[in-house]
């Protein structure tokens, strides 16, 4: 898959990627230096296996230069963040998944 051009999107509060004319988002809040990542949405369109992971990579990758905290209220990506324990120093301090 090529790179994915990620806009954050302050004003609607998500995370966008366009791939092949479809918008695939993921939501988030924003408190005091973390960042809640709500809902993780993917339109049909975009059926490849790797992609949701691609994007959720993406999104953490940002974060991370952002130098945020990570809270992952959606359980797609709580899942991801499980199954790769490199991003785990992006979790708050006494938030265990």
């Amino acid at each position: 898959m090529s790179q994915l051009i990620l806009e954050n999107n302050e004003f609607l509060r998500q995370f966008e990627v366009v791939v092949n004319g479809s918008m695939a988002r993921i939501e988030y809040a924003e408190q005091e230096r973390k960042i809640f990542l709500t809902k993780l949405i993917v339109p049909e369109e975009i059926d490849m296996a790797t992609f949701k992971d691609e994007f959720i990579k993406t999104v953490l990758d940002y974060v991370a230069e952002k130098k945020l905290r990570v809270v992952p209220t959606s359980p797609e990506i709580a899942v991801f963040l499980r199954k790769n324990k490199r991003y785990k120093e992006l979790l708050p301090v006494g938030i265990k998944l």
